[in-house]
């Protein structure tokens, strides 16, 4: 894979971000909304289970990001737990992120932990893109309903960072089993990058195409098994060969769950070679995903 300039990287994403929801404006918005009612999954929220959304390009997949907002609300809760990918957009992250898979021990790390919303301590989290489409759905669908910011439920966002094979160990992690006590846990995750612009050779590359989305879903449960089966560390691995951004909140709420079944309910994808001024393909694939607790 190429050098990346993570600084001018993270300022492409968010400016391609601003640029694709300018474009959605409200009338997108209410079209992804209304095709997210094809499914109703509060009931798995409702028994304990978790909902996973992509954040991708939201023209791709802002539907199976609005289908968790509708189950979460919903599901009646008072309180949304919101799990999200913390990115590596520092040289010093990124560093940490490839020694804690390496075998390093993560406490050897200032970045080792859970940070979010309420947390005292780091603040990486705030400038991290992964949950703007989350927060702009959750916001179009409060207003559709015409329930009051006051009125709705309390959204907790939680960005652990460097669980390594051992969610259990997570400093705050403690703290985050309680908050999930009483409250549905809906997380964000894209499963699977693809291509040239992510180091794949083009001998060994998939277009997104049928054949590439089949070969994309094949992958994610893959990563599904190991964490039914609670193999953190296969998964951890798992996730660095699939180019999952899922290792640690993957691990975080299996771990805090317990045992559960998975199932990929829909799985989309976004054109990425713009945004690393790479050769096609290169490109993401997202998925609706949802767990049930085991029987």
């Amino acid at each position: 894979m190429m050098q990346l300039d993570r600084d001018a990287l993270q300022k492409k994403v968010h400016a391609l971000y601003a640029k694709d929801h300018a474009e959605l404006g409200a009338s997108g918005t209410l079209e992804h909304l209304e095709r997210a009612e094809q499914w109703q999954l509060a009931g798995a929220l409702s028994a304990g289970g978790v909902l996973v959304f992509p954040h991708a390009g939201v023209h791709d997949c802002g539907y199976q990001i609005a289908a968790c907002v509708q189950a979460a609300l919903d599901s009646g809760a008072d309180d949304v737990v919101v799990l999200s990918v913390l990115h590596a957009f520092t040289p010093a992250m990124e560093a940490a992120r490839v020694a804690v898979a390496a075998g390093v021990d993560p406490a050897q790390f200032e970045f080792w932990g859970i940070q979010g919303t309420g947390i005292a301590g780091r603040r990486e989290w705030q400038g991290d893109h992964a949950l703007i489409s989350w927060r702009h759905f959750w916001r179009a669908e409060l207003a559709r309903r015409g329930i009051a910011q006051d009125k709705a439920p309390t959204v907790h966002e939680r960005y652990p960072y460097l669980a390594g094979g051992q969610p259990q160990n997570l400093p705050g992690i403690d703290e985050l089993a309680r908050l999930m006590e009483d409250a549905v846990v809906v997380s964000t995750a894209d499963p699977f990058h693809h291509g040239i612009g992510y180091g794949d050779a083009p001998e060994d590359t998939y277009d997104h195409d049928e054949a590439g989305l089949l070969h994309a879903q094949s992958v994610i449960e893959a990563g599904i098994k190991l964490l039914e089966a609670g193999d953190y560390a296969a998964y951890n691995q798992h996730c660095i060969e699939a180019k999952s951004d899922a290792r640690d909140t993957g691990q975080v709420y299996r771990y805090l769950r317990g045992a559960m079944k998975g199932a990929v309910l829909d799985i989309s994808c976004t054109d990425s070679s713009e945004l690393y001024a790479q050769p096609k393909p290169t490109w993401v694939a997202g998925a609706l995903i949802e767990w049930r607790l085991a029987d």
